[in-house]
């Protein structure tokens, strides 16, 4: 999975599932291939139970600059139901981001523009290298970032959201953290050793306590209040019943 002509590059470091756009020629460009092979790579990471956390980045200088060329032109002569489809394998890609059970980190570099500020909006968290741009400059083109903005609508707030989605113009790093759109920013010198160390931070953490937080926030997104109590009662109910909670106890008493 390590073959430089793969669109996509997978590799594991310890805990840490590493998943590499791998379009530098193309700034990593999303088309048909690439999506499916991103699928495919999130899979794989769910399915192996090592893994405690997951890191998306892109190959050379740029995360993902949207979609390539040839997807917009196929995008320009497609049917209605070609289209369709289309649009739908994106909703499904930010859709298995949300049911991986370990926490999906986009590690950004360089752009993030179009489909991928999309793709960087849909992971649970976002590190920007200091030098990092972010954008949806779909509006420039007649186009709508619409899948998106059921995701930008909860990360951050809606006149953010109207502002960034209607202007088109790229931000930067550090106002994208004040958007909300951005978790931390790095210093470009030495990004991948803080993503690494960020990530690893997960290690610590228990798997299975992580995996129903992710879940149960989710979950409860646009429930009403007492809906999302009642549902937080039965996760916290499952969450006892864990072998890594029943360990943890065992251990906090001992220590007690």
């Amino acid at each position: 999975m390590t073959d430089e002509n793969k669109v996509i590059l997978y590799e594991t470091d310890g805990a840490i599932a590493r998943i590499t756009l791998n379009r530098p020629e193309k700034r990593n460009a999303l088309n048909d291939a690439l999506i499916a092979g991103l699928k495919d790579a999130l899979k794989h990471a769910k399915a192996d139970a090592a893994v405690r956390a997951i890191v998306i980045t892109g190959a050379g200088s740029d995360f993902c600059s949207g979609a390539d060329l040839a997807s917009l032109q196929k995008i320009s002569g497609a049917s209605v139901a070609d289209n369709v489809e289309d649009a739908r394998s994106l909703m499904e890609l930010f859709i298995l981001i949300r049911q991986v059970t370990v926490p999906v980190v986009a590690a950004v570099r360089g752009r993030a523009l179009a489909g991928g500020c999309g793709l960087a909006s849909a992971c649970d968290i976002v590190l920007a290298s200091a030098t990092a741009r972010f954008g949806y400059p779909e509006v420039k083109i007649g186009f709508v970032p619409a899948m998106v903005m059921a995701i930008l609508r909860t990360n951050i707030s809606e006149k953010r959201a109207f502002e960034l989605l209607t202007r088109g113009a790229e931000i930067s790093a550090e106002e994208a953290r004040d958007f909300g759109l951005v978790n931390q920013v790095f210093n470009e010198d030495n990004f991948e050793g803080e993503v690494t160390a960020y990530a690893r931070g997960f290690e610590k953490a228990s798997r299975s306590a992580v995996a129903l937080t992710k879940t149960l926030l989710y979950q409860t997104d646009g429930m009403p209040f007492g809906d999302a109590l009642e549902t937080g009662v039965d996760v916290n109910v499952i969450a006892r019943l864990t072998e890594d909670c029943q360990k943890g106890i065992a251990q906090f008493l001992k220590k007690e």
